[in-house]
């Protein structure tokens, strides 16, 4: 009978998903599950959704809730599995911060979740809580596998590999829908005779293969997209594949800011071209917020309330690991020797085998030489914001954030600075104090 520990439980549609799945799962249908989180309200709604669901299957599962910081460490108390769905400092007002900030120096951005300003300050103000979490664990769940969904990816897993002993792996959406999405955004079908091979890193992974029945369907796959002339939502990942000859996993609006190519005030007019949505998060958010407002008791108030099995990898790893039967997924582990041309210390998304004994990476071997040179550029600055993060330095910070594409490629190094320095006193305690 596992444990699973759910961190930032308040998330209630993303724990429906994970543990609604587990409760679903013969494997784990008897598990305990513990809910922890700061926000009393929303821990209570994913309770009583969850209570609902385990009510509804036969109710063998055995559900808790674990209120605040100082409840944390029973939470986790004897966890076999952690899934981490945290958001420090939620929409209002960190994120509001990263984007607003940014803007009075002209610096657009779209997402802010995983590289630039955005993905720089996240990371910064996450990496503290999540090695409180590695800590508590040391002493109460030392063995348990540490499932982590939280953004930036690479950084936050990197930082939990390299700095704690605890068994981890970063897991995100964008491998599982990649091939199925392109191809049925060009018309063309998708079942299981489309086999494909994705590497890289998280949000800039790369479609190295896609093939039918040993055919491969590249060529119209490019043919299709040079084709499609009407405005879209995948314009900036046709123009990469364009000029660098592979498809990338994460959407065009993310894929915008990750390289000095698309958002730039010199050229206002490549914004329309490539339709990219500016400031899509703060409206994502927005909208989320009201939509949970105005329906979100269908979820937390209804007793007749199901779930059907979701494509997370969560629960399938979990039960891989339960049964010893295999399951490939797409994992952020640390490149040990995966992908030869990137570094040794970067977090990498690679196909990996997953049963009893674990998370066993496949080796890569090189990339194409185009497509570990944009990795490094964002793996730059994952680096040396996780040494930002160890070692409390402000020159970590400056320098991750100038060796960022986007922000080096709109700002000079004394606006880079002072944007910087203007972050830091905005989030204020939100932060750690850094020297």
């Amino acid at each position: 009978m596992p444990k699973i520990t759910f961190m930032g439980a308040g998330s209630t549609v993303f724990a429906k998903n994970v543990l609604g799945d587990s409760i679903m799962t013969p494997a784990l249908e008897e598990s305990v599950i513990a809910l922890y989180d700061i926000d009393k309200k929303r821990l209570e709604e994913s309770q009583r959704m969850l209570e609902a669901i385990n009510r509804n299957s036969g109710s063998k599962a055995t559900i808790k809730t674990y209120l605040g910081v100082e409840n944390r460490k029973e939470a986790l108390r004897g966890a076999n599995y952690v899934v981490n769905a945290i958001q420090v400092g939620l929409y209002e007002p960190c994120t509001v911060t990263d984007f607003e900030v940014p803007k009075k120096y002209g610096l657009r951005q779209t997402i802010a979740d995983t590289l630039g300003i955005g993905g720089i300050f996240r990371s910064l103000r996450t990496i503290p809580v999540m090695l409180d979490f590695a800590r508590d664990m040391e002493e109460v769940c030392p063995d348990a596998w540490f499932l982590n969904y939280t953004n930036p990816m690479a950084t936050l897993t990197g930082a939990m590999l390299r700095l704690t002993p605890i068994k981890t792996v970063g897991l995100c959406h964008s491998v599982q829908v990649c091939a199925s999405g392109l191809l049925e955004g060009l018309g063309m079908p998708y079942d299981e005779q489309v086999q494909w091979k994705i590497a890289g890193i998280n949000h800039m992974a790369w479609l190295l293969e896609i093939t039918r029945d040993g055919q491969d369907l590249y060529p119209e796959i490019k043919r299709r997209a040079a084709a499609r002339t009407e405005k879209h939502g995948d314009m900036v990942r046709y123009e990469i594949m364009k000029r660098f000859g592979y498809y990338v996993t994460e959407s065009s609006e993310h894929n915008a800011e990750y390289m000095p190519y698309f958002i730039k005030s010199k050229y206002p007019e490549l914004i329309e071209r490539f339709n990219i949505p500016l400031d899509e998060y703060p409206r994502r958010c927005v909208n989320q917020i009201r939509q949970w407002e105005e329906r979100g008791h269908e979820l937390y108030n209804n007793p007749t309330l199901t779930h059907t099995r979701s494509h997370e990898y969560a629960s399938y790893i979990m039960e891989a690991m339960e049964t010893n039967k295999p399951y490939k997924i797409g994992g952020n582990v640390l490149n040990r020797g995966l992908i030869t041309n990137l570094p040794s210390a970067a977090v990498v998304e690679v196909p990996c085998l997953v049963d009893k004994s674990g998370i066993a990476p496949t080796v890569i071997g090189d990339l194409p030489e185009q497509l570990a040179a944009l990795n490094r550029t964002n793996i730059n600055v994952q680096l040396l914001t996780i040494e930002a993060a160890r070692t409390l330095k402000k020159d970590y910070i400056y320098q991750a954030a100038m060796l960022d594409p986007h922000t080096s490629s709109e700002l000079s190094i004394d606006d880079i600075v002072s944007l910087c320095d203007d972050l830091i006193e905005a989030h204020g305690d939100w932060m750690p104090k850094f020297n």
